[in-house]
């Protein structure tokens, strides 16, 4: 069993949070990785839980002293995996999974060249993925926009995964990504039952 950074990238709307659920529901071998910020918590959010909330100052001081993973600033805030979390994953004998944009990828790639599995979890076409955002009638027309626009840049970068699952049913992409996952973390390929993959 080897122990890997499970890396999905993916536009807004094309199910990754769902696929993702799953995953980590029926690969016991994976857990999530937890995201370090300097944004203030959302609502019920807990530090710990959703993510390691922290001053600006000491996310600086770690890119500093080279701490993180990967990085990014978004909107302001800062975002990133830190180094102690993927040690602490790995001496567990686990693997992360991460929900990361393209350039989180990429960092991640050239931090652990071979332990980092990118997955790029793909719409069917930009037309299938604008009527999935517009369905879920929780986005202003001004976020579809930017939305779209973020995705058309993501889907030009695709090509840099090591592999690309297109969501064009769920089920079948489930199956699919699955059976990427386990490859990779097991050595092994899973045949396809009634409810996909057998972790």
């Amino acid at each position: 069993m080897s122990n890997r950074l499970v890396v999905i990238s993916a536009p807004s709307g094309t199910g990754k949070t769902t696929l993702c659920a799953r995953l980590l529901q029926e690969i016991p071998e994976l857990i999530l990785s937890i995201s370090t910020t300097t944004r203030a918590p959302r609502g019920q959010e807990k530090h710990g839980t959703e993510y390691f909330f922290v001053p600006k100052e000491d996310f600086r001081k770690k890119i500093d002293a080279g701490g993180f993973a990967e990085w990014a600033e978004v909107h302001g805030n800062f975002y990133g995996t830190t180094k102690d979390f993927v040690d602490q994953a790995f001496a567990a004998g686990k693997s992360l999974l991460l929900d990361i944009d393209v350039q989180g990828a990429e960092q991640l790639k050239n931090n652990y060249p071979g332990q980092t599995l990118r997955i790029f979890l793909a719409p069917p076409s930009m037309e299938e993925l604008e009527r999935r955002l517009r369905a879920r009638g929780t986005d202003s027309e001004e976020s579809i926009k930017k939305r779209l626009a973020a995705a058309a840049y993501e889907m030009a970068h695709q090509e840099h995964f090591d592999h690309v699952v297109v969501n064009d049913d769920l089920e079948h992409a489930y199956f699919q990504l699955a059976g990427i996952v386990l490859q990779s973390i097991r050595g092994q390929t899973v045949a396809q039952g009634k409810g996909g993959p057998k972790a």
